[in-house]
């Protein structure tokens, strides 16, 4: 009868990793403070897309009420992000035994599919502008640019320093409207001693495209969250070559790798040895920290032990056996 050993680690190592470094999967206070800066954000957010859409009315600028509708759809998918990210930070339990870290990815997930819509939004308002040009108030819109630009400056310092994807996805959103402000206030200046209306609506589809571009980019990282890709920045192949130069590990196989939020990386994996120990396990775990790993199952296996998850490939075209389930 074969006899295998398995240990999960749910807890932070005592050891700073030297490249990454993670937080345990219950704790809830190591990223708290970043979440409430997204309520600062979703603030200040909302209270200047109320005051932009009311000057982009005064200043009859496509530019600004386009940026002021985006901003509303901002506000209120900040507002929606701030309350899942806060939800995140429950403990796992017997419903999710992972915690429930990826509730924050959900509002990654609003937050970007809310500013793909916007950015396509914002180009056909201003492609009706091309085809339809009005006058435009551009001393109305420096002023209003000067505001926007101290403003989501602000925004965007209080959640600069967002780990997970929903952070980060606030944090993006914050210096794409920096930018959008900036080239608003540009695009005003110019105006005002050339009196090229057209460089208004151009200006939007350039911030717009810049946007929807960053955004696309996100939602590839979220789709490989649920896709359960492994995560960026580590290699499969390295991994097993550092884990096999540990004294007393002879191979390394069934290898799986996955993150829950872009920030807890999780694994799996089977490793062949003579003689199991706590200090090899140990070994494994100090390894697989460096590489930003905080949740290991290592399923421990003796040399002359035939295991049928080798070929990792085959595994979802197996039949499920109903006398043996292996879950990670």
């Amino acid at each position: 009868m074969n006899h295998k050993t398995t240990t999960n680690q749910t807890k932070m190592h005592r050891k700073t990793p030297p490249r990454q470094s993670r937080p345990p999967l219950t704790e809830a206070s190591s990223t708290t403070a970043p979440a409430h800066k997204i309520l600062i954000a979703f603030l200040l957010n909302l209270g200047f897309s109320i005051f932009e859409f009311i000057g982009g009315i005064f200043t009859n600028s496509v530019a600004i009420t386009s940026d002021a509708i985006h901003d509303l759809g901002d506000a209120a998918s900040i507002g929606i992000a701030y309350f899942l990210e806060r939800y995140s930070k429950k403990s796992p339990d017997h419903k999710y035994t992972y915690g429930y870290v990826r509730y924050s990815i959900i509002g990654g997930l609003l937050t970007t599919l809310i500013l793909l819509f916007g950015s396509a939004l914002v180009i056909y308002t201003a492609v009706n502008r091309i085809l339809n040009p009005a006058p435009v108030n551009y001393d109305g819109m420096i002023i209003l640019a000067f505001f926007g630009v101290a403003i989501n400056f602000a925004a965007a310092y209080y959640t600069h320093d967002g780990k997970s994807i929903n952070q980060k996805s606030v944090n993006l959103h914050m210096l794409e409207d920096v930018l959008g402000w900036v080239v608003v206030l540009i695009g005003a200046i110019v105006m005002h001693f050339t009196d090229i209306t057209i460089i208004d609506p151009l200006l939007s589809i350039g911030v717009a495209i810049f946007i929807f571009a960053n955004a696309l980019g996100n939602f590839k990282s979220i789709l490989d969250l649920f896709l359960e890709k492994t995560p960026h920045g580590i290699s499969i192949e390295r991994l097993r070559e550092h884990l096999l130069s540990i004294k007393g590990v002879q191979d390394v196989h069934h290898i799986h790798v996955w993150s829950l939020d872009g920030y807890n990386n999780c694994a799996t994996m089977h490793v062949v040895c003579v003689n199991p120990s706590p200090n090899l396990k140990a070994s494994i775990r100090e390894e697989l920290q460096e590489y930003g790993i905080g949740h290991v199952t290592i399923e421990l296996e003796t040399p002359d032990e035939h295991c049928d998850a080798i070929a990792c490939h085959a595994i979802a075209s197996q039949p499920a056996r109903p006398h043996h389930h292996h879950h990670h």
